[in-house]
């Protein structure tokens, strides 16, 4: 080849190389300009109340609501920052969709009204509504493998359930490659819990009634995993401390989660991030009401 020829490829390459950045700038820019359109008013609340807001979502005092961003943005269908005006904005519609004041404020009533459509969807909830569901036959669970557990665990779950876990962490991996830099992501840590071992766990706790611990739990159906996502520094992966929630909250693997488990037909239990429930096959739902002693139904968790 020439060298007048290789100069010209050279130019030309040189010239796609400059105009594809041109677009890929033009494209930051108008994405950072749909961001601007909005309430500025309510951008500025939400930057404020995202950090300082205090409620209690889960009858537990929590101040701001980062730990629940990933799911309030996608329940929006946002993918610009909290504090934007499209954001806002997003939030305005839904709050109008769903019969709620705020003009685009993220409020109490409105992150109350998300949490309860996000309960709303675990078949756990609604099944365990009057009756906590008895636990399946032991011996129509499928065992995980060693290298899908996390630290070695023994993991039983429904054998489409552990299916769908299979198909959900294989796409994972595939998608990002900061799942994949971390095998132990997305293992599980706890699946299929016998109820009496929970019994047993809640006795010598003393501590059933607490958010972070329940006698009917969804473990027992053998739909729901706990899966690993990482942990704050001193933190064990299920620790419900809020710094370890928020910690979590951000991690690649459970924003990965709240934007894509849903195809794969996992939920979420929005204050656990690492708990996520199978909703492919129906939970039973027999068996008589759990009450204390007072005559109040038993607390349910994840």
């Amino acid at each position: 080849m020439s060298k007048s020829r290789q100069g010209f490829g050279f130019r030309n390459r040189s010239r796609l190389v400059v105009l594809a950045l041109s677009f890929t700038a033009a494209g930051c820019a108008r994405a950072q300009g749909d961001c601007m359109a909005g309430p500025p008013a309510a951008a500025a609340a939400n930057a404020a109340s995202r950090i300082q807001m205090a409620w209690a979502p889960f009858h537990r005092p929590e101040i701001g609501w980062q730990i629940y961003q990933a799911l309030a943005a996608r329940e929006i269908g946002s993918a610009c920052p909290p504090g934007s005006p499209a954001f806002a904005a997003r939030v305005a519609s839904w709050q109008s969709a769903h019969g709620l004041a705020g003009r685009g404020v993220m409020n109490a009533p409105t992150l109350i009204a998300m949490k309860a459509l996000w309960q709303s969807r675990r078949p756990f909830v609604a099944a365990s509504g009057l009756d906590c569901p008895p636990p399946p036959p032991a011996a129509s669970l499928a065992r995980a493998a060693p290298a899908e557990s996390y630290g070695g665990k023994v993991i039983l779950l429904r054998p489409r359930a552990l299916a769908a876990w299979r198909a959900m962490v294989a796409t994972a991996r595939a998608a990002s490659p900061a799942i994949a830099a971390d095998r132990r992501l997305l293992t599980i840590f706890s699946a299929f819990r016998d109820p009496a071992y929970d019994d047993a766990r809640c006795a010598a706790q003393h501590n059933c009634q607490g958010i972070t611990r329940a006698a009917c739990s969804a473990h027992r159906t053998g739909l729901a995993v706990d899966l690993y996502l990482g942990a704050a520094p001193g933190y064990p992966p299920d620790s419900a401390d809020d710094a370890n929630r928020l910690f979590l909250s951000r991690s690649p693997a459970y924003r990965w989660l709240v934007l894509n488990a849903g195809r794969f037909g996992f939920v979420n239990y929005p204050f656990e991030p690492w708990h996520w429930e199978w909703t492919g096959e129906p939970v039973a739902s027999v068996g008589t009401p759990r009450h204390d002693g007072g005559g109040r139904r038993l607390g349910r968790r994840g």
